[in-house]
């Protein structure tokens, strides 16, 4: 893999990383005439949920469901300048026109329960294939995009507003995607999120309790019964867990305990690789349709709590049957309860059970 740094018309970074070399002519120079990016994004704090809700007004001028040929992910043509200069890429990373978090955000003055919000957004676009999804990438090419998520952890976690790098990708405009290329994003919050702070608590206590690493219990367990088991490698296991919310959720744990994408190996990244892919593919071919998800990286807060924290990704399908989706109604959204109308058992099994395209 080689990567080529740039910038765009307006001043924010962009990255290609290439599978093999980049190419020697290099690449061409962003042509737009682009203002500056004017962000007011601010956090307030709920009091009685201990939690920090971003607002981020600026962003209800984003690029919403553009046509095919107006798409700002696609390639950089002769005739159009997209948000990518280059026309053809490999994989490319470049900071959101509409961040919720940015380094850049206007100073206001500081007041009880609300700061300015600062911190760090990014676009990782997989493919420069408007029409392809992750499932349709090379082992080769997933094996680039691992490497550019990790080169961004480990630059993202330098900054000194960041402190959780979290890196996902929704899919399908079920989901609520607003952008139909195949393409991921990075958040660098400045805070711990409510998810990652509760979690860790749960494994501090567990530690008090026990003396053992919960992580390990679980995927222990999960090895011995079998039962929810979707796939195991070498290097990784992915399963349906126990108290699966979504229809469709598999958990896709490293066998080793690491804390963040850039403590991954080689063979690591290799092996994910292939099984995430095989994962996708048996995702896709339960109903013979493909399913909206949201794959989200859990990685170890920059700062705290890193020696608690394991490496694994959270991958969610809101698809329960053919043309019905779940949505987080009464119960889920008022009270944080989740009622799952799939056994997980039988999600893994239905997984299990497609055949994989791969």
């Amino acid at each position: 893999m080689e990567r080529i740094d740039a910038r765009l018309a307006d001043g924010r970074e962009l990255f290609y990383y290439f599978d093999k070399a980049a190419p020697p002519e290099g690449v061409p120079a962003d042509r737009r005439d682009l203002p500056n990016v004017h962000t007011a994004s601010e956090l307030r704090y709920d009091a009685l949920r201990d939690e920090w809700v971003v607002i981020a007004a600026h962003r209800q001028s984003r690029t919403h469901l553009p046509s095919d040929d107006q798409c700002p992910l696609c390639p950089s043509t002769a005739d159009r300048a997209t948000e990518i200069p280059a026309f053809a890429y490999d994989v490319t990373v470049f900071e959101n026109r509409f961040p919720s978090f940015t380094s850049d955000v206007a100073d206001f003055p500081e007041q009880p329960g609300r700061r300015a919000g600062r911190g760090r957004c990014e676009v990782v676009c997989f493919t420069s294939d408007h029409t392809a999804s992750f499932a349709d990438l090379t082992s080769e090419r997933v094996r680039t995009v691992v490497d550019a998520w990790a080169e961004r952890t480990a630059a993202l976690t330098e900054l000194p507003d960041v402190e959780q790098v979290f890196v996902f990708e929704n899919r399908g405009a079920e989901i609520g995607v607003t952008l139909a290329h195949p393409h991921g994003q990075i958040y660098g919050y400045p805070f711990v999120t409510p998810r990652t702070r509760a979690v860790l608590g749960n494994i501090r206590a567990h530690w008090a309790r026990t003396g053992r690493d919960l992580y390990v219990e679980i995927l222990e367990a999960e090895t011995a019964s079998g039962e929810r088991i979707v796939a195991a490698t070498e290097h990784w296991t992915a399963f349906v867990p126990t108290a699966a919310r979504w229809p469709f959720e598999v958990h896709l744990y490293p066998n080793r305990h690491v804390p963040d994408l850039p403590a991954l190996d080689d063979a690591e990244r290799d092996d994910f690789a292939r099984v995430y892919l095989d994962v996708l593919r048996r995702l896709d071919a339960v109903y013979g349709v493909p399913m909206p998800y949201i794959a989200a990286w859990h990685q170890a807060p920059v700062r705290v709590d890193r020696e608690l924290a394991r490496l694994h990704l959270e991958l969610f399908s809101s698809r329960r049957a053919p043309g019905k989706l779940k949505y987080l109604a009464g119960s889920e959204s008022g009270m944080d309860v989740f009622v799952n109308d799939i056994a997980p058992e039988r999600a893994a099994a239905m997984l299990r059970e497609a055949v994989s395209s791969a």
